[in-house]
């Protein structure tokens, strides 16, 4: 009998646990206000002039005629005078094809790839690597010199090609 005793005590203590366990201590619950208003449950403020992008500047219109499109074969040649380019007469096409000749004719330039859809040669010439670019403009087709960042070439190699080439073509 003493032993269902301490069973029945046992058993009583746990219920008294599990319920106690289970209430999510109620007891110490309360309504606190103090986390009603806190910082972090405040709508987020922002400052009239973050509220927005700003769009200042962000579309630049071409100049020209006022509903005509600006397209890539519509620009004109950059400005003479660059040392990094010339103007040829011709279709871009075929002037490609002449510009491929001519480098190969010319002593100590290794093409490393061309692309005719792109209109580049990738070229070596005197230790300086850089594209020899070919692109349709009003007056023709531009052949220039573009550095792997994509600004004119200014090396001295590049610019001793292209004088190569305009003398070649007749540019």
């Amino acid at each position: 009998m003493r032993h269902s005793t301490a069973l029945r005590s046992v058993a009583v203590a746990a219920l008294i646990v599990a319920g106690v366990g289970t209430s999510g201590c109620r007891w110490f619950r309360g309504d606190s206000a103090g986390y009603r208003d806190s910082a972090q449950s405040r709508p987020l403020e922002v400052p009239p002039d973050l509220d927005r992008p700003d769009t200042e500047g962000a579309i630049r219109i071409p100049s020209g005629e006022v509903g005509q499109p600006v397209t890539r074969s519509s620009m004109s040649a950059p400005a003479a005078g660059t040392g990094t380019g010339f103007t040829v007469a011709g279709e871009r096409d075929a002037v490609f094809g002449k510009v491929g000749d001519a480098l190969a004719a010319t002593p100590g330039v290794t093409i490393a790839s061309k692309a005719q859809l792109l209109g580049t040669y990738d070229v070596n010439y005197e230790g300086s690597d850089f594209l020899v670019r070919i692109t349709k403009v009003d007056a023709g087709v531009y052949v220039s010199a573009v550095d792997p960042r994509g600004m004119p070439a200014s090396s001295a190699a590049a610019t001793k090609l292209i004088a190569a080439l305009k003398n070649r073509l007749g540019g």
